[in-house]
């Protein structure tokens, strides 16, 4: 293996679990893909890329098709295709949140009966493939659930956007606080006595007319058999809050050096720390050439501008082309060229004075059109080792 010389490839090398989380539109499923790559390519041992962002970009930016629940593997020859070296091997999934739902059922239900009957509750049915709470919920059963197999070395988690990302972390210990809640207690008792107390019946009558006794009787029914599986609920929320605060587990904060994402990243990192988990870096994407910054460029872009006329009488007659022509794009160069300095000085003074937590702070330069390939994502692992690169 070679030396570990940059703080990316010692969290490759020494971590199970990397989480990349951070605001939207920053290339935060890109980064996660990037790091998978480089870790197959570098590192060696069996990466799993595992995305919970709705959006399904990671199969594209993979270059496969049809990622789902199921773990897929990358074929060699897509690295070799794209000139890669692959020292080890890279497999993807996507959080399927119906699909995980019913096979944490099945795993978890006492008994046939229970699970046929939550399986087939119409309540159940909806929560577990559309309330955004259950999708938060079900992400870390799956992380946890991979993770258990030890089928991984490293696994590499694409988060939904930052604040959703934090329901992502909160989603086992609320999920648990709810089902030993007096809230639900109180829903599911008549139910379970088979009488309604005195203090509910107002609530019931009302329920009936709006909801109907079949939609209340639903709602207890799920419940009811939900319980069952209370120990196991809980006990899984512990190892999971244990697993994410674990030395195992890394969170890497993306985002780009425009204001409002990096406020997000301040944002997330503070969370991170307040809550003991391990930052590992920020990475800040698409940042601007530092040349942009460099007082010799800008010194030779204001002396474009002013002399873009003389320039151009001496290479019109040898391009055989317009003068005035020349002289404008010349001008126009200088102007952009200027432009683009004031957007870089200012990311730059921006990132100056982001917080990191102690984490080393990685930038990604920008680059050019869309990363859409195993190439391109190899591109920007390698400019995570070194920017220069």
């Amino acid at each position: 293996m070679a030396p570990v010389t940059s703080p990316v490839e010692n969290l490759l090398a020494s971590r199970e679990i990397i989480v990349t989380c951070g605001p939207g539109g920053v290339g935060k499923t890109t980064t996660a893909a990037a790091l998978g790559v480089l870790a197959a390519s570098r590192m060696g041992g069996r990466v799993l890329v595992l995305t919970v962002d709705p959006a399904r970009r990671l199969a594209d930016a993979l270059g496969l098709k049809g990622i789902g629940n199921e773990v897929t593997d990358v074929p060699a020859s897509v690295f070799a295709d794209a000139g890669v070296p692959m020292v080890g091997s890279l497999s993807a999934a996507m959080l399927d949140t119906k699909k995980s739902w019913d096979d944490l059922i099945a795993r978890h239900a006492p008994d046939d009966e229970t699970r046929d009957r939550i399986l087939a509750n119409p309540l159940y049915q909806s929560l577990s493939g559309r309330f955004i709470q259950s999708h938060d919920y079900i992400a870390m059963e799956r992380l946890y659930e991979l993770h258990a197999t030890r089928e991984w070395d490293l696994i590499v988690v694409d988060t939904p956007p930052t604040r959703n990302a934090l329901d992502f972390l909160d989603a086992p210990a609320r999920m648990a606080d709810f089902f030993s809640s007096r809230l639900l207690r109180w829903l599911i008792a008549p139910a379970r006595s088979g009488i309604v107390n005195f203090a509910s019946k107002p609530f019931t009558q009302i329920a009936d007319r709006i909801l109907g006794t079949e939609f209340l009787g639903d709602i207890a029914e799920f419940f009811i058999s939900m319980q069952s599986m209370y120990g196991g609920f809980v006990e899984r929320a512990n190892a999971v809050a244990r697993l994410m605060a674990d030395d195992r587990t890394s969170f890497l904060v993306v985002s780009s050096s425009e204001a409002v994402p990096l406020r997000e990243a301040e944002f997330f990192a503070e969370q991170l720390s307040a809550r003991d988990l391990d930052l590992g870096a920020v990475i800040l994407n698409k940042v601007l050439p530092a040349m942009l910054t460099d007082p010799a460029a800008a010194e030779a872009a204001s002396r474009l501008e002013e002399r873009s006329r003389v320039i151009a009488e001496r290479l019109s007659s040898t391009l055989t082309l317009d003068q005035t022509s020349v002289a404008r794009v010349l001008a126009t160069v200088a102007e952009s060229f200027t432009d683009f300095s004031v957007v870089a000085h200012r990311e730059a003074a921006a990132r100056d004075r982001l917080p990191t937590q102690g984490a080393p702070l990685l930038e990604v330069p920008r680059m050019e059109g869309d990363v859409a390939d195993l190439s391109g994502l190899f591109s920007i692992g390698k400019a995570l080792l070194d920017p220069s690169l």
